[in-house]
């Protein structure tokens, strides 16, 4: 099948890039009209889910791709950049595009920018020259995106609601097979405190992390979250781009120091919930470099783990970087509560709307990636990772996590 084929070339791009790009030649080749000569495929940390690259084209002219692969994926159509422009979002139109699953593929012309993921991150490894200018252009797109919001706010039927891509990201990852697949009962076990634990009894422990308590289990958490998500839901809606986190942001720096972003890769745009759509960038843009960098981030980390009767305690010293508190603050202060309190003055608001978007944020550590593949990520690392979907699903007791101590403030000014 071809949704195989390009969830094949997603992972070989890593081990075999040579086998990637002869098969995505023969596919480009059978889907496109098109002369290629050769593709380069660009494996990189971001691409947990993805692959992008260069098509060069017999006539010597350089093209630019884009996929997003969804092996477990109940989506019958991808991508609608057409209607992000149309409601007024900076993005780069492809000049071809395949949306059918399975042979979703977007070709653009040339692009010579990096992602905002690529500056965040040199940002963060110390090269400070661009902080000024990437949080003037995070600003100015968060204000704009707000104002997309405004304008786009509809209601939406519970059918129409159903059929919205964004629900690949977080419903039908859960329901869809990528759960059971990841964590169900042939999971291998999990390393804690020195001991190998079946992951089934992981998944019925309660959590301290930091100090901090949690009363509910991961089960506890999926089952909310399969309640919660589920699509078929009348709702307030707003044309969004769905997976807007930085891989998917170009960042265009300009000649007088300043700069812009664009948005590419529109696979879960559409009509659907503004909370799912604020999702992805608040979690991936902020929490989520141990996911992209696990090698890097398990040499910086300390964690400790232990079992205590029917809880987990876990103590660990990661850290935000001050790039990852920008693009938190300027997502919540500028996007999030003011897009809860326009609900609310129209009376859209859910009354259980902070427990819908902590239950789509719960997705994002656990869902993304399998944790538990051990080639990938280090026992610590996937510790951090369970605990970080702890602290996003469910409410800290006593001392507040950062996400809680947000959402208190918006309810407060609501």
């Amino acid at each position: 099948m071809t949704t195989d084929l390009l969830d094949q070339i997603q992972k070989l791009q890593f081990d075999d890039r040579a086998a990637a790009e002869a098969l995505l030649l023969d596919f480009v080749r059978r889907q496109f009209t098109l002369d290629v000569a050769r593709v380069e495929l660009r494996p990189l940390a971001v691409s947990l889910n993805s692959f992008n690259g260069f098509l060069y084209l017999r006539d010597g002219e350089r093209l630019f791709f884009k996929t997003h692969t969804e092996p477990d994926s109940i989506v019958g159509e991808y991508y609608h950049a057409e209607q992000l422009a149309e409601a007024g979002y900076p993005i780069l139109q492809p000049k071809l595009q395949s949306t059918e699953a399975g042979k979703q593929l977007l070709i653009y012309d040339y692009v010579d920018a990096p992602s905002v993921f690529d500056v965040a991150w040199a940002i963060e490894q110390g090269e400070s020259a661009q902080i000024g200018a990437l949080t003037a252009a995070q600003q100015t797109l968060d204000d704009a995106l707000l104002a997309i919001y405004e304008r786009t706010l509809a209601a939406q039927t519970a059918e129409a609601a159903a059929r919205a891509p964004v629900h690949q990201l977080f419903y039908h990852r859960l329901t869809g097979g990528r759960l059971e697949r990841f964590y169900g009962a042939g999971a291998p076990p999990l390393e804690i405190g020195g001991r190998a634990v079946a992951f089934t009894d992981v998944r019925r422990l309660k959590w301290t992390i930091n100090g901090q308590r949690y009363e509910l289990s991961l089960d506890d958490m999926i089952e909310r979250a399969v309640r919660l998500l589920a699509p078929e839901q009348p709702s307030p809606s707003i044309v969004g781009h769905g997976d807007a986190h930085n891989g998917n942001l170009f960042y265009h720096g300009d000649a007088d120091g300043q700069a812009h972003l664009t948005y590419f890769d529109p696979a879960f745009a559409g009509r659907h919930h503004p909370l799912l759509d604020l999702t992805k960038p608040l979690f991936h843009n902020v929490f989520a470099m141990w996911m992209y960098h696990p090698a890097i981030k398990d040499a910086q980390t300390q964690l400790t783990a232990r079992i205590d009767g029917d809880r987990i305690h876990i103590v660990h010293d990661y850290a935000l970087h001050p790039i990852r508190q920008m693009f938190w603050q300027s997502k919540v202060e500028r996007v999030l509560m003011p897009t809860l309190n326009l609900l609310a003055a129209q009376g859209q608001l859910r009354l259980d709307w902070r427990a819908y978007l902590k239950a789509a944020l719960f997705c994002c550590p656990l869902l993304t990636k399998n944790l538990l593949d051990a080639d990938t990520y280090p026992a610590k690392i996937a510790l951090l990772g369970l605990a970080q979907a702890v602290e996003m699903g469910a409410e800290s007791v006593g001392t507040r996590s950062l996400v809680d101590a947000a959402l208190d403030t918006a309810e407060r000014e609501i």
